[in-house]
């Protein structure tokens, strides 16, 4: 099967989207990294202005829920005094970049993205959901992530630029990196790539020029945990939700001096050595680090179902990775999972060692009956 075409766009900063708590408004840190104004802020937007949830996206996004129509000019206006809205408005949505939450001042990953993020307006027009991975520190850590277009290390750890779904990638020089990325890019365009949406998807019917799979990325590296780190300590978020007056009171009881963020549902402290917390996950082997769960039901009108509760029940229960979908788009985790369950019509199917919209191994399960289902896998 086919996955549902999902609806809506991604939402920005300027574009919000409708959801059923409000305007979803996203900001997009740059170098996915806040200062602890801005962090404080945004705690502080979300509450007055928002539900006082914040989302911790894929993308290594934040996005304030809940916003009203009649206020999201004041929400701008309060972003754009924390310097959260740095881009022209017609390239805000262009700057969907991932970079390694442990980069450091002046390094590749710094002057790579900087550098893109300058020339954002020599990108041609495409599709809205591409993005860039800026993946150069050390073996690559986002290859599980969505990028379409790929900055890593060879198995030489020389610099190359890897099309999505491409076996290989070209040699390049931070200098030469932006210009080679445009050059892709433009290759996309003009072959037709559009019409398919994603960097994967066009690769696998499109041949790319012999030159440009020359060298092999690196094999991936173990992904980052919550714990300690040179930088400071990293901790979990239950389903990517935060609740803003709960991170405002972590931030200011730690002295933490800025936050990061990942596309992982986890997020860094800098200046902070240790964290003692009921509120976020601070346990490396956490099940809940590996459970997903979109909004559901009723904060998502596609969704028949309520999803977050459940996961957190069968989380403990559940042996491997657990989505919880509240319908077959499958939004929180579009890929292979070892149980997924999928709400149809108020009850669930339940699919194994596959995606939402792959034909279920049961069908109408309710939730007094998963736990016995879920028992016979």
């Amino acid at each position: 099967m086919s996955r549902p075409l999902a609806k809506g766009w991604c939402p920005g900063a300027y574009k919000p989207m409708m959801s059923g708590d409000g305007l979803v408004v996203r900001v997009r840190p740059m170098m996915a990294r806040l200062t602890l104004e801005q962090a404080l802020g945004l705690c502080d937007i979300s509450s007055d202005f928002g539900s006082g949830l914040i989302d911790l996206t894929s993308r290594a996004n934040l996005q304030i829920r809940g916003v009203t129509e009649q206020d999201h000019e004041t929400v701008l206006n309060a972003l754009a005094d924390l310097g959260m809205l740095p881009d022209d408005p017609e390239l805000e949505s262009r700057r969907n970049i991932l970079v390694p939450p442990l980069w450091t001042t002046g390094d590749d990953t710094e002057q790579i993205t900087h550098d893109l993020v300058s020339r954002l307006g020599d990108l041609p027009e495409l599709p809205p959901k591409m993005g860039v991975a800026v993946d150069v520190a050390g073996a690559p850590q986002f290859a599980n992530d969505s990028a379409d277009f790929r900055f890593e290390r060879s198995t030489d750890d020389a610099l190359i630029l890897r099309a999505d779904g491409a076996s290989g990638g070209r040699p390049i020089e931070v200098e030469t990196a932006v210009d080679a990325l445009i050059e892709m890019a433009n290759w996309f365009v003009n072959t037709d790539g559009p019409s398919r949406r994603r960097m994967a998807a066009h690769t696998a019917v499109t041949h790319l020029p012999p030159e440009w799979q020359a060298s092999l990325p690196a094999s991936p590296c173990k992904q980052l945990v919550p714990g300690k780190t040179a930088l400071g300590s990293v901790l979990g978020v239950e389903f990517g939700q935060i609740e803003a007056k709960k991170l405002r009171q972590l931030i200011t009881d730690t002295d933490a001096t800025a936050l990061r963020v990942t596309p992982w549902r986890l997020f860094l402290l800098e200046g902070v050595d240790h964290v003692d917390t009921d509120h976020f996950i601070t346990a490396a082997n956490d099940p809940l680090l590996t459970t997903t769960a979109c909004p559901g039901a009723p904060l998502c009108p596609s969704a028949t179902v309520e999803t977050r509760h459940l996961a957190h029940t069968l989380a403990q229960r559940t042996t491997g990775p657990l989505h919880v979908s509240g319908c077959s788009k499958g939004c929180a985790h579009p890929r292979t999972c070892a149980t997924t369950l999928v709400g149809r019509d108020g009850a669930f199917d339940l699919v194994k060692n596959g995606t939402p919209w792959d034909a279920p191994f049961k069908t109408g399960l309710t939730p007094d009956t998963l736990t016995t289902a879920l028992g016979e896998l």
